[in-house]
């Protein structure tokens, strides 16, 4: 673990040092602009073709096969309760991008909602999708593509391999209704960064300043404002020139990021430590149990019996100090962190004290 752990600090250490200098990137790589975004789709469907892993007779299974079988003019008697073995309830996903325009194709996510144990081999019945607004944006039929595989034995015994009760329908769906963007008509265009950062948004601000003089202000850490004048087509254009303006962004912020659960820990570029001197050291408790036999004494009333004899050892391992210079950097923590032999876990404690003493003036993030 030890020998691992020196490796990925190593290679962080190598990879950060490789582009410790700030890479000039496009604006559109930064952020995007507010509107340009895409929009969730859902709707209820159901699934048939099945080969008896449905949800066999759940009321809000057959009440939607019932809702189907009405459209095509058959009614079905309020007290025929139809066994659904070949078909299950599901909910559908989707994402529709901006500009999508009607008759473009989508890609659907089909998931199980009852207690169907496989949609392998279905088929998804013509049914909307919704948007937050209730409007419906989307049809989507098709077949479905199952990753997963669940078989069941008569003996009870069964197996799973991963989720055979999702799937994806490629291009299932098929946009009947335009999302309105609305930035054709709004006083200003907003271009929002992924990260707030006032460094950055500033450097954003200027370079579109450099290319239309005047146009751009920054209104807060993540946001510039761009005059820009009405109408789409007009506005479609000087955001596409926009777009693919180069930035220096801003040095990001000290940061060590350790996650809990894997011991993973990373170390950012930007992470100084003050001068400190560090000692970690190992205590461990041995507890051995053992047992003698026990013979009386001659002659004695006695009789034989075994007593427990137990042995308590404490081992404390040396380890010497090391101490972080001014300004030690990333390079200077993984030398010492190797000099010792630190474990994921002696790593974390070590950064922790660091930051308790103040010697490290960095962001810790535990996962």
């Amino acid at each position: 673990m030890t020998l691992r752990l020196s490796r990925l600090l190593i290679l962080a250490a190598a990879t950060l040092a490789a582009f410790a200098p700030a890479q000039a990137e496009r604006i559109k790589d930064l952020g995007n602009f507010q509107g340009l975004r895409s929009n969730q789709l859902t709707g209820y469907g159901i699934v048939v073709g099945l080969a008896g892993t449905g949800d066999d007779s759940l009321d809000y299974a057959t009440q939607g096969m019932k809702g189907i079988a009405s459209r095509f003019g058959l009614a079905l008697p309020a007290s025929i309760n139809p066994a659904l073995k070949n078909a299950a309830a599901v909910m559908v996903t989707a994402d529709i991008p901006a500009f999508a325009k009607p008759g473009q194709k989508l890609d659907i996510t089909v998931s199980a909602m009852g207690k169907a144990k496989s949609l392998r081999g279905g088929t998804l019945l013509m049914m909307p999708l919704q948007g937050a607004d209730g409007q419906i944006y989307a049809m989507a039929q098709g077949n479905l593509a199952v990753g997963g595989l669940g078989v069941d034995a008569a003996d009870g015994s069964k197996i799973t391999v991963n989720v055979p009760t999702a799937g994806r329908i490629p291009g299932g769906a098929t946009v009947e209704r335009e999302v309105a963007a609305g930035f054709a008509t709004t006083p200003e265009v907003l271009f929002n960064l992924a990260e707030a950062d006032l460094t950055t948004v500033a450097r954003v601000a200027d370079s579109i300043n450099a290319r239309f003089p005047g146009r751009a202000r920054a209104i807060d850490a993540a946001t510039v404002a761009i005059v820009a004048p009405p109408g789409a087509e007009t506005r479609t254009m000087l955001m596409g020139q926009i777009e693919d303006l180069l930035v220096d962004p801003a040095d990001a912020p000290a940061r060590v990021i350790v996650n809990a659960r894997t011991g993973t820990v990373v170390i950012n570029g930007a992470v100084r430590i003050a001068p400190a001197a560090v000692s970690h050291g190992k205590l461990t408790v041995r507890v051995n149990e053992n047992y003698k036999v026990s013979q009386p004494e001659a002659f004695s009333q006695g009789g034989t019996a075994i007593v427990p004899k137990s042995g308590i050892t404490v081992d404390e391992e040396k380890r010497p100090m090391f101490r972080f210079a001014p300004g030690a950097s990333l390079s200077d923590i993984v030398k010492a962190v190797n000099a010792i032999g630190a474990s994921p876990a002696d790593l974390v404690a070590i950064l922790e004290a660091l930051k308790q003493a103040g010697a490290m003036k960095a962001e810790l993030i535990v996962l």
